[in-house]
């Protein structure tokens, strides 16, 4: 483990459209100590072209293959190869603000803190935002991240001095996984701050929230029935509010 040194894992499936502007957006940051690993994850376009150009340009970006097997294997494959301190997940078609990792650091240095998250804008394929900006709590602990996920995956950053990397459940077929993977975090480091701040852009293709929720209904109960055990009065009360905060969550 190199101290100081972000790992951001970004997996990559027929990502070519946005990919770019997603590696712009690391290379673009103030803090400039990171690794950016970009598991393609079987794509049948020319992401890992795209991905090749920026290599012969900097090399803190790495590009990794794999066969196809889902985001959370992708995103498991980053995370074992990553040399950094801390963990950053990032998909191939959003973005970081410059100033994400160089905030999101000194968050963590002021609050003495393992896990944090920040605000984030939610846009379309033309990075037109296309809702209100998701701003997050300022602290959250594991009983409110039952009731409703605030950490986005494109915004939790983890340190993994203390209780060691912790990797995704592939068994969940990239459905809640990375809610997952936040919640067994959590229950090591009891709190995670956020950053009340924008900064970092959510793309949302086909954008359909209803339809968006009513998909992960099952899983997400699952997750709170199967995988933390709560009982079922407690996983019927979470899952109602998660529907509801979801609901306004995404209402436009």
């Amino acid at each position: 483990m190199e101290r100081g040194l972000v790992s951001i894992v970004t997996p990559m499936y027929n990502g070519g459209r946005f990919v770019g502007q997603t590696i712009d957006s690391v290379i673009n940051q103030t803090y400039p100590k990171w690794e950016m690993i970009v598991i393609d994850d079987g794509s049948k376009d020319n992401g890992p072209e795209i991905v090749r150009e920026y290599i012969q340009k900097d090399s803190r970006i790495k590009l990794v293959s794999q066969p196809n097997g889902g985001s959370a294997s992708a995103r498991n494959n980053g995370i074992r190869l990553a040399q950094g301190q801390y963990i950053a997940l990032l998909d191939s078609d959003d973005t970081w603000n410059p100033d994400f990792l160089e905030k999101q650091l000194k968050l963590m240095k002021e609050k003495n803190a393992l896990l944090v998250y920040s605000s984030h804008t939610r846009i379309d394929e033309h990075s037109k935002e296309i809702l209100r900006p998701f701003i997050v709590p300022e602290k959250i602990n594991y009983r409110d991240l039952l009731k409703t996920c605030s950490i986005s995956c494109l915004t939790g950053l983890y340190d993994t001095e203390k209780f060691g990397k912790v990797y995704l459940r592939e068994d969940m077929k990239s459905l809640r996984d990375d809610y997952v993977y936040w919640l067994e975090i959590i229950k090591k480091v009891k709190t995670a701050y956020g950053n009340k701040e924008v900064l970092a852009n959510y793309r949302i293709l086909g954008f359909s929230a209803s339809r968006k929720k009513k998909k992960v209904i099952a899983p997400h109960f699952k997750v709170l029935y199967k995988i933390e055990k709560v009982g079922l009065l407690p996983s019927l009360y979470y899952l109602t509010n998660w529907a509801v905060i979801s609901y306004f969550k995404y209402k436009k």
